[in-house]
């Protein structure tokens, strides 16, 4: 039986505006009465879902878009991966919520915690957007990427996840400084030179410079780096930009 806009809103727990943006955007595009009514098929429900699937990944809309009407959009393989990526999710957002409850403990000074223990769960070595990198630099950059991390055992993966976050924790101490002092261009070199070490790819310096830039135009990225201090990810975006100028040929 088909359902009415609202009958769908209530269904899913969604505004009838959001409905009605994804039809305008023709994203999701139900039939319409004769009067004008929009009716929702099982087969929109269906999609519908697999809308919000990739909503809660963190997906735009226009990729998502992009990703459903692709002649090779397989549901079931869709379905599998997205269950692989919430699992992940949950992993990691059980442990941020342990060291949550640990720091409420710490602050109370019920317990003491390592500077390590306060940022357990934030793991960086994955990134959660891939799906902007591969829009901004393409696949092959992505994909070599990958293939260098796919080829790590467990122990060699978490250590360059920890080498990663330690490397943030450094550039959050000095980020009240100047962004093109010594010491702010020492770390960032570091940086540098740590997304370098994949030896399957390498950042050029306009690419490098192009990277810090996105940490302060998308907000997801500016959330994620700014968890180790208010403000790195412009810090990082400066002292990145002043490294890529002031080391070009």
């Amino acid at each position: 039986m088909n359902m009415r806009v609202k009958e769908v809103a209530d269904l899913v727990g969604i505004s009838v505006r959001t409905l009605h943006h994804y039809d305008e955007i023709e994203l999701l595009t139900p039939k319409t009465t004769e009067a004008g009514y929009r009716l929702y098929t099982k087969e929109d429900l269906e999609k519908l879902q697999q809308i919000l699937f990739f909503k809660e990944l963190d997906f735009p809309l226009k990729k998502i878009k992009e990703i459903i009407e692709s002649p090779s959009f397989d549901r079931q393989d869709a379905l599998e991966t997205q269950r692989k990526m919430l699992v992940e999710k949950r992993r990691r957002l059980e442990q941020m919520i342990r060291t949550l409850e640990k720091t409420i403990q710490y602050s109370k000074g019920e317990i003491e915690m390592t500077n390590k223990e306060k940022f357990e769960g934030f793991d960086f070595s994955h990134n959660p957007h891939e799906q902007e990198a591969r829009k901004r630099w393409g696949d092959k950059a992505v994909d070599k990427s990958k293939e260098q991390i796919v080829g790590m055992t467990n122990d060699e993966q978490k250590a360059m996840g920890e080498k990663m976050n330690e490397i943030y924790r450094n550039l959050a101490a000095i980020r009240t400084s100047s962004p093109e002092s010594h010491e702010a261009q020492a770390a960032i070199k570091v940086w540098y030179e740590f997304l370098n070490s994949n030896p399957s790819y390498h950042y050029t310096l306009e690419a490098f410079k192009g990277l810090g830039q996105m940490y302060v135009d998308d907000k997801r990225f500016t959330n994620s780096i700014d968890r180790f201090g208010e403000g790195l990810a412009k810090f990082m975006c400066m002292a990145m930009t002043a490294f890529a100028d002031n080391n070009k040929k």
